[in-house]
């Protein structure tokens, strides 16, 4: 079978993973990365189509008769028109609960940056501060105990629960806000705007839907504490960049910490690139090298759980 691979770069931009895996699969060819214009003619006659966020479209489906499965490197598959490929007997399979560990990782990195404030006392030594101190300990930037403070997570998923998890270690008091109350949750659950307003810590680990796309917005900021820090690890659309950016920079609330933004790679004018008190990373939260060799050993086995006449992972 002829695999091709339409955004390897999106994956392994550092050559640090094999494409050995895939060539035990079929035919592959692999492309770094694919313009929406280019799409059809590096599919060709492929039967497999592996990618990230190449949109695959009716038209594109359409054009590559070839085309049998569709496999994404990722959890969301909106980039692909399900319902089409379900028509034409396309199976699209995704590669869910890859990166939990990791995302909680650098939730809480961005948690201790705040509370710790490690980043800021090291520029402060490098400038000579600590030299200049009469006193052996010197400590004029607030530094905070997690324990005792409040961690609200909205989205209870795998991410979600292992954020609490952490919290709960941290002897932090959680909450939670999720679309359906679960089972079991060990910890208090409540409505969107009570969490935001019981916040010392108000983290996003949701999915981007109709419902909360622009969650994120001057109406919820006017419940949180003004002292409260904001995370966003999910999706960069549930965020009204302009509205939070207001808000930071009329200091309505402490800090904003963002792995995504609404368009990526970043514009040049996004609002948020210079408010006070905001820091953004460039879509790295799933990106340590583990989380990536398990995400692509997952798309294998979705390939080959396919070959063998029993898909798993399947969307459609």
């Amino acid at each position: 079978m002829k695999i091709a691979v339409l955004d390897w770069y999106t994956v392994n931009i550092s050559g640090d993973i094999p494409v050995s895996q895939l060539e035990e699969l079929g035919e592959v060819n692999v492309i770094p990365l694919t313009k929406p214009e280019e799409t059809i003619e590096k599919i060709g006659d492929a039967d497999i189509v592996l990618c990230n966020k190449v949109l695959i479209t009716r038209e594109v489906m359409d054009a590559c008769p070839n085309i049998k499965y569709v496999g994404l490197f990722a959890t969301g598959y909106n980039n692909v028109d399900v319902d089409y490929a379900a028509q034409k007997g396309i199976v699209v399979c995704n590669a869910g609960q890859y990166s939990t560990n990791a995302v909680a990782q650098q939730t809480f990195a961005y948690i201790l940056d705040r509370f710790s404030r490690i980043r800021d006392y090291d520029n402060a030594v490098k400038k000579g501060e600590w030299e200049r101190f009469p006193s052996f300990s010197y400590f004029p930037i607030p530094i905070s105990e997690l324990a005792g403070r409040t961690l609200s997570i909205i989205g209870y998923g795998s991410i979600g629960k292992k954020v609490a998890e952490i919290g709960n270690a941290f002897g932090m008091n959680i909450v939670i806000s999720t679309r359906t109350k679960p089972a079991d949750c060990p910890y208090e659950v409540t409505d969107l705007f009570s969490a935001a307003e019981k916040a010392d810590v108000l983290t996003f680990h949701c999915p981007l839907t109709d419902k909360t796309k622009g969650i994120v917005n001057s109406e919820l900021i006017s419940h949180m504490r003004p002292s409260a820090m904001l995370i966003n690890t999910a999706r960069g659309g549930i965020v009204n960049e302009k509205e939070l950016a207001e808000a930071l920079n009329e200091e309505k609330i402490a800090a904003a910490y963002l792995d995504v933004l609404e368009k990526e790679p970043m514009a040049p004018d996004t609002p948020l690139k210079n408010a006070k008190n905001c820091v953004i990373t460039p879509h790295t939260a799933w990106a340590p090298l583990e989380t990536r060799q398990r995400l692509v050993k997952i798309v294998c086995d979705n390939i080959r759980a396919w070959q063998n006449g029993a898909p798993i992972n399947k969307v459609n």
